[in-house]
């Protein structure tokens, strides 16, 4: 294979990298106006975004040229634990100590990461081959998007108290690596059969987003989880 060609996939995952590096060093300006009216936060969520972005089309390009490679996986894993894990856990960190002031327990947020790579590479080595109709707790994305949606709370409402905020980090990042099977939103097919929990996810999370804006993505994640809650009692009690 042309080795162009076979490099495009790792490259595309290389700037999803390179998004959630460039949104760190945002999450670290969270209150300043960095261009086009924008603070710091609202940056940083949007390279997150554009690092999610490049994590569907990274996937998609090596199916498409037919390009795999232990090492893309790798970074891929890297790649995501970095946007991901370590990006929304230094926007969260940064809000809270923007609102409040330095804190030793807003060093929790370190957990994030933590279980996010935990999770990761438990994936590799006991998930990715394995059914893809479903996944064994919390993606990582998810986590992202529930820490969004999150800090955008948190900048329209202001800060919580410590303890309510602390109890969301150790369950959700606890989520990441429990056992709770969560439909995955990769179609086989768009027939309404095998997909009512896909179709339902996804109408309830464009609602909460246009109803709440980013905050929505919160309580979209949260309705994810509790989908999870049941799936795996339904197991434990079949």
């Amino acid at each position: 294979m042309n080795i162009i060609v076979k490099s495009i996939p790792n490259t595309i995952t290389c700037l999803n990298l390179l998004s959630g590096c460039v949104a760190i060093a945002l999450s670290f300006r969270p209150e300043e106006v960095v261009c086009a009216d924008l603070y710091g936060w609202q940056w940083a969520v949007i390279f997150i975004f554009a690092a999610a972005v490049f994590d569907f089309l990274d996937g998609l390009a090596a199916r498409v040229l037919h390009a795999y490679s232990d090492i893309g996986k790798e970074l891929d894993s890297l790649s995501d634990l970095v946007s991901f894990g370590v990006a929304p856990a230094m926007l969260l960190l940064n809000i809270m100590i923007y609102f409040n002031g330095h804190s030793w327990w807003y060093y929790f947020v370190f957990l994030i990461p933590m279980l996010g790579g935990l999770r990761l590479a438990r994936f590799n080595v006991r998930d990715a081959q394995g059914d893809n109709s479903y996944f064994h707790g919390l993606p990582i994305p998810a986590n992202a998007l529930f820490w969004i949606g999150y800090v955008a709370w948190i900048w329209r409402y202001g800060m919580p108290e410590f303890y309510v905020v602390a109890i969301g980090i150790v369950l959700v990042s606890l989520a990441m690596v429990s056992n709770l099977l969560l439909p995955s939103l990769k179609f086989k097919n768009m027939r309404l059969k095998g997909n009512i929990a896909r179709y339902f996810i996804i109408i309830v999370s464009v609602a909460l987003v246009c109803i709440f804006g980013l905050p929505g993505f919160t309580w979209a994640i949260l309705v994810y989880l509790i989908m999870g809650v049941f799936n795996r009692s339904s197991e434990i009690s079949s």
